[in-house]
């Protein structure tokens, strides 16, 4: 398995990803605060409603005495008064009521107050809804009716045609009715009737009531409004239905509630001004503020919470900053910031913003009498809305609710202002601590790499001391190791200069006394002897021939080194040197096959002539010696390219593993361990290499494989580069 080597620089780097933490754990330290903050929140809006209901304890003339205190709304039949946002044009079209039509409500058989024959259908039915601005109570009845018949010109009677009825408690106490009714299409004419129901006459013109009466394909509509001083807390309206234009006898009656005794009448709910004008007055523009009675319907109401202008909201502001710092944050940092954070939407779907009747889990824990708040999600989930309740005490009863919304949309902001500053400190953090240590570890690689490189420079292939390692002065760990590398190369090359001159200095030593001992017995050979001792005599004489041969073969490579460096260089034939010496071998070893491949191209190359013969002399008594009997040696000299390769290959035994590099180390043999006739020292390739060193050539050994595969030999390669200079 490939295993791919790990610098230091690329660790550090690693080991720097876990300051990645850091912007996790900073991340839910925020959101842990964001928490925090919105539990501040939550109470604060619960503190913000329960001032509001301190303001409206114990007021009960803020609260209608017969809406308000209702033990249960009907729906249809109490009414309320949805605010509007303008006037309505009375002009009998309906046009201004179409943003309100969603609320209006359709009176039909399960409204009906009277019908003169019950096995006939009900042919009358409306649609009717109140709404209040500025003081007035406006109305809108679109009435289905096929027969419409109006009041007669001339008639006194108001109440034998089709009308509206209305009927009210005063807020002066007073019982009071009016009929609508009119001689043909156009403003209305209204007529205030005795307070007692069962007197329709005399009846006496109400100018304050105003509206208009248009017919239309189903049947008529009917605008009007009424001053809010003329209405009490109980209304109702009534729609009386004549078809018979001769007759003119009631057919139906359909309204929201009874109208011929004030018990029967249903409530109306009006907005009121008096508690707008104290939420309103609180300041409390950054919540909007709801006010409702114990049934939720909604008494007042302040303030937008698409409009945030918390405290939550203002602290989050940020100065715009035109310095380059915040250029670069903004066109850079807050793009990728806001791929994980989530800006607030400046706009989402309010879905209580016109809301008249407001339910929820704090409504109804604050109408248990204790405070509550809720979280919710708007219908497009852009934005998260807290609301909080409290209740409003009168004579120790329930009476309302004061409800107070806003959105996190501060909070969120203050957190993401939170955690840009936070990523910001955490970037500088790890861009600094991770440059830091990268230049740390790139400092103690660099003197790793310049030690190993010293290391590798300070020994050649061959083993030999070239160069010194300077040790470092740094007082570390690596500076240790750098003096302890220095001190060791310095000793390894006083030992290998001594190994180097330990040959010459031998062969210098052993030649006095073998001198002494040859002449000793050339002197004793002189002599006559009986053949016994004779023979030791002999015996010691090759002794000494042969000490005298291994001092010879000590010296010859020191002596070459000595020559080599005071050689003088000439570009000569390499293929003629080449060429001459194979042709002394043949004759030299006529039993001997020699195969050649000797190119007959021009080889100019650098050197001296004389060395490379001696050159060849070592390997081709190299390649004789480990030869097989009766097989040939390989001699090839090619051109390829800018260099010359000379090599020389024997069939015989291969080369130890290992030893393809070491085989060219001074005194090192790689031959069998037994009696032979010449002593050989390891010092033919040995002088080999000092000679291809000079010609500025490589020398390598490899074995070589038949056909089949097999090793079946050795070869020694010499590559020696091709002069410029022509010859």
């Amino acid at each position: 398995m490939f295993n791919m080597p790990i610098g230091l620089r690329t660790k550090v780097a690693i080991l720097s990803l876990f300051l990645l933490c850091l912007p996790w754990l900073g991340y839910q330290y925020v959101w842990e605060m964001e928490k925090y903050l919105r539990h501040g929140q939550e109470r604060t809006l619960e503190g913000t409603t329960q001032a509001l209901a301190t303001a409206l304890h114990e007021r009960p003339k803020l609260f209608d005495s017969q809406a308000s205190f209702l033990t249960q709304v009907e729906k249809g039949r109490d009414l309320y008064a949805y605010p509007l946002s303008g006037p309505i044009q009375l002009d009998g079209k309906l046009g201004d009521w179409s943003s309100y039509r969603h609320r209006a409500l359709n009176y039909g058989a399960d409204y009906q107050i009277y019908k003169r024959d019950d096995s006939a259908p009900l042919n009358l039915s409306f649609t009717h809804m109140v709404g209040k601005y500025a003081g007035y109570l406006y109305a809108f009845f679109e009435i289905n009716d096929a027969n419409v018949v109006y009041r007669g010109k001339n008639s006194l009677s108001i109440d034998r045609n089709d009308h509206i009825a209305i009927a009210t408690l005063a807020p002066d106490g007073q019982f009071r009715r009016y009929i609508i009714a009119t001689t043909q299409d156009g403003w209305i004419s209204a007529f205030e009737l005795p307070e007692d129901p069962a007197l329709t006459k005399p009846v006496t013109p109400e100018v304050k009531i105003q509206g208009k009466w248009t017919k239309s394909k189903q049947g008529y509509n009917v605008e009007l409004r009424i001053p809010l001083n003329m209405v009490g807390s109980k209304l109702g309206f009534a729609v009386y239905d004549v078809n018979n234009p001769r007759s003119r006898a009631l057919d139906a009656v359909v309204g929201t509630s009874a109208i011929d005794d004030v018990s029967k009448l249903g409530t109306v709910l009006v907005p009121s001004p008096e508690i707008e004008s104290i939420i309103k007055g609180m300041s409390h523009n950054s919540s909007r503020i709801w006010v409702v009675d114990k049934h939720g319907r909604v008494l007042a109401k302040s303030g937008d919470i698409r409009s945030d202008n918390s405290v939550w909201s203002r602290s989050s502001i940020d100065i715009e900053d035109d310095s380059g710092w915040g250029k670069f944050k903004r066109q850079y940092l807050h793009p990728l910031y806001y791929k994980i954070l989530t800006t607030p939407a400046k706009d989402f779907i309010d879905s209580l913003q016109d809301s008249t009747v407001l339910q929820g889990s704090h409504i109804t824990k604050a109408l248990n009498g204790q405070q509550g708040s809720t979280w919710r999600l708007t219908p497009d989930s852009k934005a998260v809305v807290l609301a909080a309740a409290s209740p409003i005490w009168i004579d120790d009863k329930v009476m309302g609710v004061v409800i107070a919304e806003e959105t996190t949309h501060g909070i969120r902001t203050l957190r993401n202002k939170a955690l840009e500053k936070l990523f910001n400190v955490i970037l500088t953090v790890m861009s600094m601590g991770t440059l830091a240590l990268f230049f740390f570890a790139s400092n103690i690689s660099s003197r790793i790499r310049k030690l190993r490189d010293e290391a590798e420079q300070a020994i050649d292939s061959q083993g030999r001391i070239k160069n010194e390692i300077q040790g470092s002065k740094v007082r570390d760990e690596i500076g240790d190791l750098s003096r302890s590398f220095a001190s060791i190369v310095s000793r390894l090359s006083q030992y290998t200069h001594y190994l180097e001159n330990m040959s010459s200095r031998l062969s210098h030593e052993l030649r006095t006394p073998v001198a002494v001992v040859r002449s000793s017995l050339e002197h004793l050979g002189l002599q006559e002897l009986n053949p016994d001792t004779r023979k030791y005599v002999d015996r010691a004489q090759e002794g000494v021939n042969r000490l005298n041969m291994i001092l010879n073969n000590m010296s010859e490579a020191t002596r070459l080194e000595e020559s080599l460096s005071h050689a003088e260089t000439s570009v000569f034939p390499l293929e003629k040197v080449i060429g001459g010496c194979m042709q002394g071998y043949q004759m030299t070893y006529p039993t001997q096959a020699f195969s050649l491949d000797i190119t007959s191209e021009s080889a100019p190359v650098l050197g001296v002539p004389e060395y490379i013969a001696q050159l060849m002399d070592k390997l081709i008594a190299n390649a004789l010696e480990f030869s097989h009997d009766q097989s040939p040696i390989a001699v090839s000299l090619q051109l390829k390219g800018k260099f010359a390769e000379l090599s020389v290959s024997n069939q015989g035994p291969a080369l130890p593993d290992n030893m393809a590099e070491q085989i060219f180390e001074s005194m090192v043999s790689v031959r069998a361990q037994k009696s032979q006739d010449k002593p050989h020292l390891g010092l033919g390739l040995y002088i080999a290499r000092l000679i291809c060193q000079f010609h500025d050539s490589k020398i390598f050994a490899t074995n070589t494989e038949d056909n089949a595969g097999n090793i079946n030999g050795v070869q020694i390669s010499i590559r020696l580069p091709l002069s410029k200079e022509s010859l």
